[in-house]
């Protein structure tokens, strides 16, 4: 199983002497792998805990490579992929890039190939869980809030004015005034801009007529 942290290229390839050589090349520039013969080899075991990618060889025993890379998504692994081929055609090149795969490198591929394709895909990754962590915590600070200041949020990201809030929430001005500075603390937003931001990030911003 994966360290808690630690970058891991996954490698999904019938083909053992292919797993081992490129274990053998990310083990050269320092880079953790861990290898799979067949795609429920790598669901029965997969497990990460830090920034990740997965090469994977897009022709396998009884399955395509595009439909493991489908199926992964479903199943909620969304990891970023490189493909390999040594059959390789455009169509499926374009297929493969639009479903959000990383590169697609046709067998023999040069080594510096491999090795730039993994650093995108851990870095895309990377970005990816600093999205979700910032997200969780935004969501944490949403969910601190009290109802009624729920729905000011709601409110004020929509642009509406104080005099509108509390038209709609039957308060008075003063009422929404206060929500609206606790909003603001709860959130540790620093500005309109900021909860406007948290607001979209969480899907909640409300759109005036």
């Amino acid at each position: 199983m994966t360290s808690a942290g630690v970058a891991t290229v996954f490698i999904i390839d019938d083909d053992a002497g292919v797993r081992e050589a490129i274990q053998g090349l990310l083990k050269s520039v320092g880079l953790r792998s861990e290898s799979f013969a067949s795609p429920q080899e790598f669901l029965k075991n997969w497990s990460s805990n830090g920034p990740s990618c997965l090469v994977l060889d897009v022709r396998l025993p009884g399955v395509s490579g595009l439909d493991v890379q489908h199926h992964l998504a479903e199943a909620g692994v969304h990891v970023p992929v490189i493909f390999l081929t040594g059959h390789g055609d455009i169509p499926m090149s374009v297929k493969a890039m639009k479903s959000g795969a990383v590169e697609f490198l046709t067998k023999p591929f040069r080594e510096q190939d491999l090795l730039d394709a993994v650093k995108l895909g851990l870095e895309k990754d990377e970005t990816r869980r600093k999205g979700q962590k910032t997200t969780s915590i935004v969501r944490s600070l949403f969910e601190s809030l009290t109802p009624r200041e729920q729905e000011v949020i709601r409110l004020v990201t929509a642009g509406l004015m104080n005099k509108q809030i509390a038209a709609e929430m039957g308060v008075s001005e003063i009422t929404v005034k206060v929500h609206r500075g606790n909003v603001m603390r709860k959130m540790k937003a620093n500005s309109l801009a900021d909860l406007v931001r948290m607001a979209d990030m969480l899907g909640i911003r409300r759109t005036t007529a």
